[in-house]
């Protein structure tokens, strides 16, 4: 397995293990900052202008200074560059941004790790992924009319996704789909839901749920395979009604959910179909 590489904005590779970040940068003590991670197949990045466009919207949304998308573009293509794509032939590349020191006594923090795509993820792709439901405690629409919760945006606080993650794993699962408390269904913790409802594919509506790229290229794509792709308003109900059910993101690509709470899940028709538009092998 190869070793993560960094790259600062002006181009330059560092060794991970040099300090970058000021001990009181507020990425690090306050979680305020934002990220995108894309991947890359041998040295091609998959939607790189969507995800750049992605971070630059999380940055407004945090009144972050506007991301410099020539200097990100420096430091991906050095990594690429430097990446031995032979030892790991996916990665995935994490663009940071922190609003730097507290008390505005530096410049902003920006830089990009690239990091092999790790096993388990890539194994996901051919077995699937268990599935837990658990309470997120608050519906979509209320998100987003809530705008210092930060709807849409992604922020480098991501501890209670992981908490969620590790939740699933000491009981049984590999992942999560948040439910709101009116039944709705959301999102998992890094991965958007897709559903095979009666032949169509579904997605819950996007109110308060951070925009998926891989989405995105889903619906772009899908209509010169056969598939039709809508967003709806889902809920457990259609959940237990579908043919089958998808878990899909930027790094995994799509994983096919094999159970829910224990209880073994359908395997779509559509699989095959699905994997074709988002180029997974599995």
């Amino acid at each position: 397995m190869s070793a993560p590489l960094l790259a600062l904005l002006d181009g330059s590779i560092v060794d991970v293990a040099t300090p970058i970040i000021r001990a009181d940068d507020l990425g690090v003590v306050r979680g305020d900052g934002v990220f995108d991670a894309t991947l890359v197949r041998r040295g091609e990045l998959r939607d790189t202008d969507a995800h750049l466009d992605r971070l630059a919207r999380s940055a407004e949304i945090l009144a972050l200074p506007e991301p410099d998308r020539d200097g990100y573009r420096r430091a991906i293509a050095a990594l690429v560059d430097a990446w031995d794509w032979d030892a790991a032939p996916e990665a995935v590349a994490r663009l940071v941004l922190t609003r730097g020191p507290e008390g505005g006594g530096g410049p902003a923090t920006a830089y990009v790790l690239l990091q092999a795509l790790s096993a388990a993820v890539v194994a996901e792709r051919s077995t699937g992924v268990r599935v837990l439901l658990l309470d997120r405690g608050f519906d979509g629409e209320v998100v987003a009319a809530m705008p210092w919760l930060l709807p849409g945006a992604k922020s480098l606080s991501y501890s209670i996704n992981m908490a969620a993650k590790r939740y699933a794993h000491e009981h049984g699962a590999d992942d999560v789909l948040f439910v709101a408390p009116s039944g709705r269904l959301l999102e998992g913790p890094t991965s958007t839901l897709e559903l095979d409802v009666d032949g169509e594919l579904c997605t819950p509506e996007q109110d308060g749920i951070l925009a998926s790229i891989t989405l995105e290229q889903l619906e772009r794509d899908a209509p010169a395979h056969g598939l039709t792709v809508r967003h709806a308003p889902l809920t457990r109900d259609d959940l237990a009604r579908a043919r089958g059910g998808w878990l899909i993101s930027s790094g995994r690509l799509a994983s096919a959910i094999t159970s829910i709470d224990g209880v073994a899940y359908p395997a779509s028709p559509l699989h095959d179909a699905l994997f074709r538009v988002l180029e997974v092998d599995g």
